[in-house]
């Protein structure tokens, strides 16, 4: 039997059984390298070597500095100061929560992060409001796949890794689709918050908005921080992960004294998990990317594609179902693990451009956080709003069809990536 067909069919196998990602990618692709004569010498040095990479060391501070903004109190006071502007107006609540997960996105790079952040403080609070619960659960969990859009991005910075790209394009070519995407969510929620009639909160007075915005300042100025140093070039998306935890345990200890030494052991302890699990799937795929490479799979798929089609946008319609397929059983850093080394000499092919690309395969990452049986967003919703899984895909999918829109759109006009990206 082929060791590429072995490959898969192991694969395929343990994750039916639900072996964790990280595992059945690097026990199936030592399998597959068994019967190409590979020592596990090469297999554990190649694991060690693709995680010495400066760049990838910024995924454990931008996890850092989203754990500790949530418990550190400074997206608590981030909502109540946007609550203080629009919360009395029609479907003020939902824009708040979409405006309180664009500045999150801005920090922690993670939309299962971002989603239980903004949800464990928004959710009850638009109930309370007269709010649909399904609709709030759906709306959070929609609105928190922003965290992975607009920069920083966990999944860029991988797919920066992979690609051997700027991650500084990678940001920038994430703002625009980014705000576009939020805006689409934000013109929604306002028009449907109108027709539903949704409750108000009580208009607070000028005096109060203020005092609440000046609580919240060091808050707003972290994302100002983490983006203004790294496309002013004073600082790597590296150092500006380091930069934020830095700057997060201190406006967390000093400024709001909301971070006690158990709380700090928490949010160690959670970002510790966070990271290890990233860095496993990582370690695993370069070990499955060493064998597709060594058995020339990328080059073979790219030639069966020239023989098939020779038509861009085929091939665009096929990739984006194809992560569909694979967001409702995998999570997005093995997507593009697994997928990106293969696409890569098809996208020279046809001409397409990586960091352009880079943006389309993360909205659809993106959808991926929504999409059930495991998406991940849909499980971090269920366990904060203490509701069944199926009652929060009940409730985004109408968002759903928004962010498709958004695809679109990033798909048929290039320039929407790469007008910052230059």
């Amino acid at each position: 039997m082929s060791p590429v067909l072995v490959l898969f069919l192991v694969f395929a196998f343990l994750c039916l059984i639900r072996v964790p990602i990280a595992i059945s990618l690097g026990l199936s692709s030592v399998i597959a390298l068994s019967m190409i004569d590979f020592t596990l010498y090469t297999v554990i040095q190649k694991m060690f070597n693709s995680l010495n990479s400066a760049t990838l060391m910024a995924i454990p501070g931008f996890v850092f500095a989203g754990i500790i903004m949530s418990k550190g109190g400074i997206s608590k006071y981030l909502i109540e100061s946007l609550r203080s502007w629009v919360g009395h107006i029609s479907g003020g609540l939902a824009v708040v929560t979409i405006l309180s997960c664009m500045i999150f996105a801005a920090i922690s790079g993670s939309s299962p992060a971002t989603a239980a952040a903004i949800g464990s403080i928004m959710i009850p609070g638009m109930v309370q409001a007269g709010y649909d619960k399904k609709y709030a659960m759906g709306l959070v969990a929609a609105s928190g796949t922003l965290g992975i859009l607009i920069p920083p991005s966990i999944p860029l910075i991988i797919y920066a890794s992979v690609a051997e790209e700027s991650v500084g394009k990678l940001f920038a070519a994430g703002v625009i689709p980014g705000l576009l995407l939020g805006g689409i969510l934000l013109v929604s929620a306002i028009i449907h918050a109108r027709i539903k009639k949704y409750g108000k909160l009580p208009k607070e007075s000028m005096e109060q908005r203020v005092k609440k915005t000046l609580k919240a300042i060091p808050g707003f100025l972290l994302p100002v921080i983490i983006l203004g140093g790294i496309y002013s070039g004073i600082v790597t998306p590296t150092e500006a992960a380091f930069l934020a935890c830095l700057y997060g345990v201190v406006v967390s200890v000093f400024i709001y004294k909301e971070l006690s030494f158990p709380v700090f052991r928490e949010v160690l302890k959670e970002s510790i998990n966070i990271t290890s699990m990233i860095f496993l799937v990582i370690a695993a795929a370069m070990i499955f990317g060493m064998f597709l490479t060594t058995e020339q799979v990328p080059q073979a798929f790219a030639q069966w594609i020239e023989e098939s089609t020779t038509n861009k946008w085929i091939f665009m319609l096929g990739v984006n179902f194809m992560f569909f397929i694979m967001g409702m059983f995998l999570e997005a850093v093995a997507i593009i693990l697994i997928t990106l080394p293969i696409l890569l000499p098809v996208l020279v092919m046809f001409d397409i451009n990586v960091i352009h690309f880079a943006i389309i395969m993360t909205i659809n990452m993106e959808l991926a956080m929504i999409t059930p049986p495991v998406g991940l967003n849909l499980f971090v919703v269920s366990g904060i709003s203490r509701e069944k899984v199926g009652a929060v895909v009940k409730g985004v999918m109408p968002f759903f069809a928004l962010m498709i829109l958004a695809l679109i759109l990033v798909v048929i006009f290039p320039q929407l990536s790469l007008y910052l990206a230059k």
